[in-house]
Order: C-alpha cells, then structure tokens, then sequence
C-alpha cells in the first residue's frame, strides 16, 4: 500500500466534526463575541464535504462542445487533440480540465480564471469522477487532460501509483494535515466531503426519513430507492465500500457487507446512469430516497429548486477528502499550476462554500470568512480503515456488480429495471 495515504484524523474517528482547527481557535472566540451574526467557522479535521459528481455515460458539460456545437473540432478535442489544439475558434492558449464538480462552480471558475488570464481559454469536461479516472488512464500515452481536479483521494493514490500524476507542491500545502495529501507531492486535498441520505421533502416529511444506513433496508422502502450506478461515480463507490467495511468489522465477515448491500438492491427501484437522470427520478416522486453527496444535494435544492431535503445518517458518515492534481505528461504544466492555484487560493476556498457548498480542507482561512451553514453542521464520521478500503475498493465494485445488482429485487420476485 502506497505510505503517501495516512489518514490522521479521518481514520478511526466518531468525534463530532462543528470543532474547528486548532489555528482557528482564538478567531471562533473573538467573533463569537462579536454576535456571530452572518458568518460562520470551518469544522474540524473529521468533519466533511464535497465530491464527485459526472455522467457514466460521458454526457460532460463541455465547454468547447457549447461553443461549437458537434463540428468535426469538438470530436477532436475529445477523441485526438490534444487540449483542442488547433480547434479553438480563438488565439487564445487552451487549458483542459477533467472535473466531477459540476458544471455550476466548472463555469464561475472559468470565466473567474480567464477574466484574470484573458489569453487562456479554460475547457472542461464534467463526468464522474470514476470516468475522469478511467479516462486519464486510458490516455496515459497521449494525455488529453492537464489537470484533474476532484475526486475522492482514494482514486488520486491509485493514480499516483500507476505513474499518472506529475508532482506539483501548491503554495499552501502545509495548512493541509498530512493525511490529506501525497507524501511525495502528486495530489493535494481540497474539500471534505460527507455522505447523506436524500429525500424528496414533497412526499416524505422529516419525521418519516430513514435515520440511518439500517433503516434504509426496511421493506417498507422497496421500490422508492433509486441508486447512481455505483461502477462510475466516486461518492457511491466509498459509500458502498464503506458499508461493506462497516458489516465486514460488525459481524466478522466481508460476506455480510454484499448481504447488506443485496437488501439493499431489494428496495432499490433504478440505477441511473448520471446524476441528472437522479434528480428527476427522485423529483418526480418515481423514487423517493437515494444516497449522495451534501453539497450536491444543498446545489439542486437552493440553485436548482429541486425539492430534496437530507438526513446524515446518525451512526455516522464516510467523510471523504476530494483533492486534485496535474496530469502527468501535460504540455501545460505552467499554466495547469497557475490555475491549481487559483482555484485552491483562500479567495476560491471562500467562494467555493459560500456560493458551492464546499467545506475547504485548508485550516489557515479565516473562521469570519466562511458561511454560517458550516458552522451549524454537525457530523460524525463513519469508523473506517481507509488503508484497507483503498486495498479492497476496486474488487469490492466489481463483484457487487457481478454478484449484487438487481439480484436482490429478483429474490424479491420483482423484475428490475434496467439499468447501466
């Protein structure tokens, strides 16, 4: 197992997460006096946010496909070119950035980005974070990308592994704990992310949603569940592996996790193959619970109005550190480091969790900065091995895949829809 991966504070660890970094102590007290009014204080080290989201059927919101429709150019810049060089409808330099986050915060820090650089031009692409590691690996040879920026961490150490990432040490990477980064340098931690249960609050009233993971197996939930194909999507990855890992510890026995997870598949009405085809199934009441990511549920429910409320399941939640790295064999790696800077700058960090949601791992920014929302959250984290979750992940998927899916609604006697 690679040695870069030590997990301080998240590994083992039920600690309620509303304590701040030491460094910000004696600022939490001073606004607190202050009446607290329309800000709020970073968590502590255990506690989380933020991660991957994206298509597994490569539906990316490209920035180049919007701006030049399907011409023969944009097939290039995805299949062939490198960076869309010599595909641009501009002198400008090209940057192409691989992302789950979405393409809300992707857009703002585009144009934020090329406001302050006007001869780059920024393209990304948004799919999940499982298919932005698949495809920097497929292109290893021919890199398309310069940088990738999110992800749970367990994908940055196995990319780090294979010889993918090129090893970058941003400005203000001691203000992050050592086990929210590479030791030898080739990915930093960005955000902590945590795990939630959402609901469509139209239909279910606070009252009424399941409390913890458990609940979730009740017969009472079957066919009102609707899953994110776990294969592509990084946050369902960890949940799901960390619920094998929980049962596994629980009961001695790494069979009980895959029983756990075909009760599951039970209750689970779809598996979809995007985070978009999630929203409108829960919102269109066709499902009525599902498992993701917080900040991606606080996005649809405030920017987007979905009605989506959300529960952090109370025997605790995988807290998953989203990070970001330059691709290995980029021709940009200049730029690709300017703009890992500025998106990781205090100035972004702040932007990130006041307008995305974002809890920034970074301990050096200032408590009175950041939004009120984060100090009102409470979590605690889910007790995880995260070595040997990284060891076990990938073979975990796939045999769910193989031996879990849709087989617990068969033993139900009901016919699953299909799926992925």
């Amino acid at each position: 197992m690679n040695s870069s991966f030590e997990p301080a504070a998240l590994d083992r660890t039920t600690e309620r997460v509303n304590r701040v970094p030491s460094s910000l102590h004696s600022q939490k007290r001073a606004v607190a006096d202050d009446k607290r009014t329309e800000h709020c204080g970073q968590p502590g080290l255990t506690g989380g946010r933020s991660t991957g989201f994206g298509s597994a059927s490569y539906t990316p919101g490209y920035k180049t496909l919007r701006r030049v429709a399907f011409t023969a150019c944009s097939v290039l810049l995805v299949t062939s070119v490198p960076g869309g060089a010599g595909c641009s409808d501009d002198s400008r330099n090209s940057l192409i950035v691989y992302s789950p986050h979405g393409k809300e915060m992707l857009s703002a820090f585009e144009q934020a980005y090329e406001k302050s650089h006007p001869t780059v031009d920024v393209q990304w692409l948004d799919m999940g974070s499982q298919d932005v590691y698949d495809r920097i690996r497929t292109e290893w040879s021919n890199p398309q990308a310069d940088l990738w920026w999110g992800a749970p961490s367990l994908m940055f150490i196995r990319a780090e592994e294979q010889g993918l990432l090129e090893r970058y040490v941003p400005s203000w990477a001691q203000a992050i704990p050592a086990g929210y980064k590479s030791v030898g340098g080739f990915w930093h931690g960005t955000f902590i992310t945590p795990e939630v249960i959402m609901y469509n609050n139209r239909v279910l009233k606070e009252s009424e949603v399941p409390r913890d993971w458990d609940d979730l197996l009740d017969p009472k939930w079957g066919g009102k569940i609707i899953i994110r194909y776990p294969l592509a999507s990084g946050t369902m990855r960890i949940i799901y592996a960390a619920l094998i890992q929980r049962e596994w510890e629980e009961k001695g026995d790494v069979e009980a996790g895959f029983r756990w997870l075909r009760a599951l598949d039970a209750n689970t009405k779809a598996y979809t193959a995007d985070p978009t085809q999630l929203y409108l199934k829960i919102a269109r009441e066709e499902g009525v619970l599902t498992l993701w990511n917080l900040p991606d549920v606080i996005i649809q429910k405030d920017i987007h109005g979905y009605p989506f409320g959300y529960r952090i399941p109370s025997s605790g939640t995988p807290l998953i550190i989203d990070g970001i790295a330059i691709v290995k064999g980029t021709r940009r790696f200049e730029e690709a480091a300017r703009f890992y800077e500025f998106v990781t700058s205090k100035e972004s960090m702040i932007r990130q969790a006041v307008e995305f949601y974002r809890i920034p791992a970074r301990t050096d920014i200032e408590y009175s900065a950041l939004p009120r929302w984060l100090t009102e959250l409470e979590l605690r984290s889910m007790v995880l091995d995260w070595k040997s979750l990284a060891t076990h992940e990938m073979d975990w998927m796939k045999k769910w895949d193989q031996t879990v899916k849709g087989r617990g609604r068969m033993d139900e006697g009901r016919v699953p829809e299909r799926s992925p």
